[in-house]
C-alpha cells in the first residue's frame, strides 16, 4: 500500500485502537491536497477535520493588509482542525504549504468520538499540547533568531512530518511562511547551498545534510522535535 493511501502513516490514526478504528476508519475519505489550498479560515465553515499522510499544511496569523506569518506545520504526525474538540468551533488559517494527500473526517464524528473520554481524547489532548509547543517556539523564534536560524528551522520541522527530504517551495512562499524579507531567505539558502546542505533549483528544495542544518539552527527546533518526540511516542500513546 502506498504512503499516501495507507491511514497508518497518519501518526495518530496509526495510534487508534481497535475499537477506536473501527469506528472510525469506514468514515475516512482519501482526499488529495494541492499546493495552495485553502483548508480553514476564519469566514470559511468547515465540517472535516484532516489527517496528513504525505501533504504537509501551515496554520497561518492573516493581517487586514494581507501579511501572513505561519504559526506551525502539521503533518503526518498531526490533524487539522483542532477546534472541533477543544470547543471553539471557529478556524484560523490553514493553506497546504506541500501537496500530497490526508485522510478527510466528518468534524462531528470526531467530536463525539473525543467525548467517549477514551484513549483518542488523551491522544488527541497530547498532540494539542505538543501543537501549541511549536507555536510558542515559533513566536520566540521568529523574534530573538536569525533569518537563517530560522530557515534552518523551518526546514528540519517541514522534512520531520513529510515522507522525503524534498520540499516544493519558492524562496517567495518561504518569505511569507517566515514573515522576513525574500532577500533575507535568498542569502539564507544560498549560503546553506553553498556549504552542502540544501539543494535548491526551480522551486524545489532537497535537504543534503541533515546533522549540519541541525548544527546552525537554533535551540527551537530541538525544544519542539523533543516536546514532540515525548508526547508523541508510542510507548506513551498506545
Amino acid at each position: 500500500m502506498n504512503l499516501e493511501q495507507d491511514p497508518s502513516t497518519n501518526i495518530l490514526l496509526a495510534a487508534l485502537t481497535n475499537e477506536e478504528r473501527k469506528r472510525i476508519l469506514p468514515n475516512l475519505e482519501i482526499v488529495k491536497m494541492t499546493l495552495g489550498d485553502e483548508l480553514y479560515s476564519p469566514d470559511k465553515k468547515t465540517k472535516y477535520v484532516y489527517f496528513p499522510t504525505t501533504a504537509m499544511v501551515s496554520l497561518l496569523q492573516v493581517m487586514e493588509n494581507g501579511a501572513s506569518t505561519e504559526i506551525a506545520v502539521v503533518g503526518k504526525e498531526g490533524i487539522i482542525g483542532i477546534s472541533f474538540f477543544m470547543g471553539g468551533e471557529t478556524c484560523s488559517w490553514a493553506v497546504v504549504q506541500s501537496a500530497g494527500y490526508a485522510y478527510r473526517l466528518s468534524g462531528q464524528v470526531l467530536k463525539k468520538e473525543f467525548l467517549r473520554a477514551e484513549k483518542l481524547q488523551r491522544l488527541l489532548l497530547r498532540y494539542v499540547q505538543s501543537l501549541m509547543t511549536q507555536i510558542s517556539q515559533t513566536a520566540f523564534c521568529n523574534r530573538h533568531h536569525s533569518v537563517e536560524q530560522q530557515l534552518c528551522r523551518w526546514l528540519l520541522l517541514s522534512v520531520d512530518r513529510l515522507p522525503s527530504d524534498d520540499l516544493s517551495m519558492t524562496q517567495e512562499l518561504i518569505s511569507n511562511m517566515l514573515g522576513v524579507r525574500r532577500e533575507g531567505v535568498t542569502e539564507a539558502a544560498g549560503r546553506l547551498q553553498r556549504d552542502g546542505l540544501i539543494q535548491y533549483f526551480r522551486g524545489k528544495i532537497t535537504v543534503l545534510d541533515r546533522s549540519g542544518l541541525e548544527k546552525r539552527t537554533c535551540e527551537c527546533y530541538q525544544v519542539v522535535k523533543v516536546e514532540t518526540d515525548r508526547l508523541m511516542a508510542y510507548d506513551v500513546i498506545l
